[in-house]
């Protein structure tokens, strides 16, 4: 095995030393608290959010952000969990694969896969009051349907020929071509789920925003105060099991040291995320020390979904294939696992987990190897002249910008394990580190040398996050737009997509997934898990189906 990175053993001591000071700094610091109903207390205040403090039945949590409008058609600001809260599928996504019967109580489809019959359930209301039926579910696809372009990454949306409710519990989904994903896409968190007819702006396009969240799910968001917090409070009418928590106090704390502070202080109940969903909630370094102190209850799901970085192939020194071979060998992965994720998550060699549908290809990965990197780059002309420095080619630095989500501490760590890495064969990363909003952006319009672009688990792999590299909707479009190859591998997406063999369907993908594997233009680094910490306060905790979910309908609070 390579020496591990002088990098791994002089970072992590001092983000131990951090971890384990921060309960200390619990007992000194005195925040700002932010209580539902009150405005924010002066920073002088004592702590007041304690659980013998906290009104009966609420769940305290936290986010980076406000959660949104939670608008169920539309994306950022808007966050998945909460989206997930309020607003129902008509099907839902199981563990397993399996797609379960949730607001349409059964479907068929038709011999050719083109036409998907729902029957809807009875009784379901909105939480204010509005029935739930086949006008209300025509209603929410068509404000989608002529909004396309903002969902042109679902391929969904492309297919849906047309909406048809023959009576008030039927609901016919009629496409244009048979889709195999179709009942995997319905299960999505966005943007196919409902809103209330009565929340509807008057063009009926909630593209135009909408009066209220409304949705049938088991929470209604009742109160939100920006930079604070947001407060949800159970639906008393909700049509399936009610939840036995009735408040869930969601406090915005952008930072992951001032989140495990207010969790050690006694501020918090839950910490949830740290995978593609909620990454950065606290280190696993904190997460690490809290699971041996035996205070709080910690675990970890199963590998969930692939942590990636895409390289851009269109522009600046990434555009060459040699350079992107390089950086991909400059990287100790077995290192970065042991010294960042302390062995929690896997090493990853290929774009998606084995365990994803079609993808246990078992390509062959790209090795640790700094020899091999050094003559990649000697080869396409770049020299080193200043051992401490880039690397130069006709006057310009071996130079690459490394951009990641700023207030996410697992991926500032990861970035400057990488620009250490590749510091050593000459490779200068410059780390940008922004608002998830800003990284978002520099996704869809190639702003990046390198950029986080993690896939997104079950049951988006393969096909959704595939269909969404034809688009530029996320960094893959822009990632891949520099292949010579670019427009070969849509057409085949959109082949795979549409596909109703089998063993074409398989083929394909491994065309697919072969060819970028060998283009370079993913770095995987590993198979990425999230992490729960809470309280003896609570029980029933446990991981949804979906990254994107987190069930509090299941959890209790003692």
């Amino acid at each position: 095995m390579p020496n591990r990175s002088p990098s791994v053993a002089g970072l992590f001591p001092r983000r131990w030393l951090r971890a384990l000071l921060l309960p200390m700094f619990a007992a000194l610091m005195l925040f700002t608290v932010t209580l539902a109903g009150g405005p924010v207390a002066p920073l002088v205040a004592p702590l007041a959010v304690r659980a013998a403090d906290t009104p009966a039945g609420t769940l305290r949590y936290s986010w980076p952000s406000n959660v949104g409008e939670l608008n169920p058609h539309k994306y950022s600001p808007n966050q998945m969990f909460a989206q997930g809260m309020v607003y129902e599928p008509l099907v839902k996504y199981a563990r397993g694969g399996a797609i379960e019967p949730w607001l349409a109580e059964s479907w068929t489809v038709s011999p050719d896969g083109k036409v998907y019959t729902f029957t809807l359930r009875k009784g379901v209301t909105f939480s204010d009051g509005t029935p739930f039926d086949a006008k209300a579910v025509r209603m929410n696809f068509e404000t989608v349907l002529a909004n396309r372009a903002r969902h042109d990454w679902l391929e969904l949306v492309a297919q849906i020929d047309k909406v048809e409710t023959p009576d008030a519990r039927t609901v016919r989904l009629v496409l244009k071509n048979a889709y195999y994903p179709a009942l995997q896409e319905l299960a999505l968190i966005r943007p196919v789920r409902f809103l209330s007819p009565s929340a509807f702006p008057a063009s009926g396009n909630t593209n135009d925003g909408m009066k209220a969240p409304i949705g049938t799910g088991p929470w209604k968001l009742v109160e939100t105060r920006k930079g604070e917090y947001d407060v949800f409070e159970r639906n008393d009418a909700y049509w399936g099991k009610k939840p036995a928590i009735k408040r869930i106090v969601v406090r915005v704390i952008p930072d992951p040291n001032t989140r495990l502070v207010a969790l050690q202080a006694g501020e918090l109940d839950l910490v949830f995320g740290g995978g593609g969903h909620g990454g950065g909630q606290i280190s696993l370094e904190a997460f690490g020390a809290l699971k041996k102190g035996g205070t709080y209850a910690t675990y970890l799901s199963p590998p969930q979904a692939s942590r990636v970085i895409a390289l851009n192939s269109k522009s600046g020194p990434t555009a060459d294939l040699a350079v992107r071979k390089a950086i991909l060998h400059a990287i100790d992965k077995d290192a970065m696992v042991k010294g960042i994720f302390l062995n929690a998550e896997a090493r990853a060699d290929a774009l998606f987990p084995p365990t994803a549908p079609y993808c246990d290809l078992k390509l062959p990965p790209y090795a640790h190897d700094i020899a091999r990197a050094e003559t990649l780059l000697d080869e396409a002309g770049w020299t080193r002249t200043n051992p401490k420095g880039p690397r130069m080619k006709d006057g310009t630095p071996l130079s690459v910008d490394l951009c990641f989500v700023g207030n996410d501490a697992l991926q500032k760590a990861i970035a400057e394990f990488l620009q250490s890495e590749l510091a050593r064969v000459g490779v200068q990363a410059n780390l940008i580190g922004e608002e998830e909003d800003a990284i978002g952006e520099r996704q869809k319009n190639g702003a990046f040398g390198m950029v986080f672009g993690d896939t997104w688990g079950a049951p988006y792999d393969p096909h959704s996050f595939v269909s969404s590299m034809r688009v530029p909707s996320h960094a893959d479009y822009q990632a891949q737009l520099g292949l010579p190859m670019k427009a070969d591998i849509d057409a085949r997406i959109g082949k795979v997509l549409l596909s109703t063999d089998e063993t074409a369907r398989r083929n394909l993908y491994r065309d697919i997934l072969t060819t970028l594997h060998e283009q370079a233009v993913y770095l995987p680094l590993t198979y990425q898990s999230s992490m729960v910490v809470h309280t003896t306060r609570v029980d029933g905790v446990h991981f949804g189906a979906m990254d994107t979910e987190i069930p509090f309908e299941d959890m209790r609070l003692k």
